[in-house]
């Protein structure tokens, strides 16, 4: 049965809301999408609430009105900004020498309890990038092999509480319920990387207005996050003040003339800040200038998060550039010039069935992938932000929220044949894995205990 689901991208600039139709075989349709500025926002964070949930509530509806459809429940990104990354691990022994659901999602558990995570910080992600099983490395799915012991090496990505709250508050305020949360780096990657490019090591780097958010991959797993409060709107900020023209025209001057190649000395005429009715010339080779220094900055910093990642070695398919940011003019000529001797693409999000013409800039990579996301297109195995455990193969969540702290109340689906083309199954939850083992045992153990 297909499932209508609600992505909402909540940017430094903008807010975007997409709807799709997604279908038993996971293939997405997308039906409606709106875009907003953003307001009550900065460097990634809710500043304020109700002006915050009226952006939200702008895009969100005029998805809706394109779509027909009336979802109330969403999949929201969140800013990399404040958060903070550990990586845990966990071990379990495995009583019936074969790996089960219920093994692995013991050891994900396990990692995360001895993970050494601050009171006011909540877990957005716990992504496993190392099984382990008896003494060999590097298992890609542990399910189903034989073993006496099963350990995981996690990568978990934490936030602060009142930094979700804040953000799930002004979701609410416009009246959609957040069904799941999502690091909008980590969203970005999904619909930008290939399986070639997650297996051999990449970098992803999603430059937005006010922020770049980088991420780096090795064997298809996480393994580093990191965060710079430095967008293009840092470019308008710097040429306002250079060229002494109000925020406005310098913001068209950086759309209009912005270049990181071969500047030209032709003039233009723009207003003096203050006194607006005054004009005076500025050479673009200055405008190149003010341009050029800021992007050089920022990504001699981004170079330098990742030699401090201590993985620059393993990203063999090189750096990815992504977001509103790496759409300037050159910009992946003096990437190539920053990084060294490593290849740089620039990356749209992937296409898909009903992808309106405006989706497709790289803007909108952490949106889609938000969608994509939905539809499974993540880790083997995870832990979300509701402390579920995810596999790549599960059931999707029906709309209707369900409560997970009863286990009797999990709709159960009736097994369906095997087809060709991977269908989603639904996992057995712990109480109902093997319940005619667990009531055998425990008639046994009553008639033990009486005999004893």
């Amino acid at each position: 049965m297909s499932k209508t689901v609600l992505a909402i991208d909540i940017g430094s600039t903008k807010i975007c809301a997409i709807i799709a139709q997604i279908n038993d075989d996971n293939s997405i349709s997308v039906t409606g999408a709106g875009t907003a500025k953003a307001q009550g926002l900065k460097k990634g964070s809710i500043t304020n609430i109700e002006l915050a949930s009226k952006s939200i509530k702008t895009a969100v509806s005029d998805a809706k009105r394109v779509s027909g459809s009336d979802v109330r429940t969403a999949i929201v990104s969140i800013s990399g900004a404040y958060t903070k990354s550990l990586n845990s691990n966990g071990i379990v022994n495995i009583p019936n020498k074969e790996i089960s659901f219920k093994e692995i999602e013991r050891v994900m558990h396990t990692s995360l309890y001895n993970a050494n995570i601050p009171n006011e910080y909540e877990v957005l992600h716990a992504l496993p990038f190392n099984f382990k099983v008896d003494d060999q490395d590097f298992i890609e799915d542990p399910l189903g092999m034989n073993a006496s012991r099963l350990e995981v090496e996690t990568h978990i990505i934490t936030t602060q509480k009142s930094n979700l709250n804040n953000l799930k508050k002004a979701v609410r305020g416009a009246g959609i319920e957040v069904e799941n949360v999502l690091m909008s780096a980590y969203a970005s990657s999904i619909a930008t990387l290939n399986e070639d490019e997650k297996e051999l090591g990449v970098a992803v780097i999603d430059m937005g207005g006010n922020t770049s958010n980088i991420t780096i991959y090795s064997g298809n797993s996480i393994r580093y996050n990191d965060f710079l409060g430095v967008g293009s709107n840092h470019v308008t900020s710097d040429l306002s003040m250079a060229l002494h023209t109000p925020l406005n025209v310098a913001d068209s001057v950086k759309l209009s003339y912005g270049s990181l190649l071969t500047p030209t000395n032709d003039l233009i005429e723009l207003p003096i800040i203050g006194d607006e009715d005054t004009t005076h010339e500025v050479s673009l080779e200055v405008v190149h200038n003010v341009i050029f220094a800021r992007v050089e900055e920022t990504l001699m910093i981004l170079a330098q998060f990742i030699e401090n990642s201590g993985l620059k070695d393993q990203i063999g398919a090189g750096i990815i550039l992504t977001g509103g940011f790496s759409k300037m003019e050159g910009i992946r000529d003096l990437a190539v010039a920053t990084f060294g001797s490593v290849p740089v693409r620039l990356a749209k999000p992937k296409e898909m069935d009903g992808l309106f013409e405006n989706l497709r800039g790289p803007e909108y990579s952490t949106a889609v992938g938000l969608i994509m996301y939905s539809a499974s297109s993540y880790t083997p195995y995870e832990i979300d932000v509701n402390k579920r455990v995810r596999h790549s193969n599960e059931e999707p969540k029906e709309q209707s929220s369900v409560d997970f702290t009863n286990n009797t109340d999990i709709p159960v689906v009736p097994q369906q044949e095997e087809s060709p083309k991977e269908k989603m199954v639904t996992l057995p939850s712990k109480t109902d894995k093997k319940s005619d083992e667990a009531s055998a045992f425990s008639k046994f153990w009553n008639w033990a205990t009486q005999l004893f």
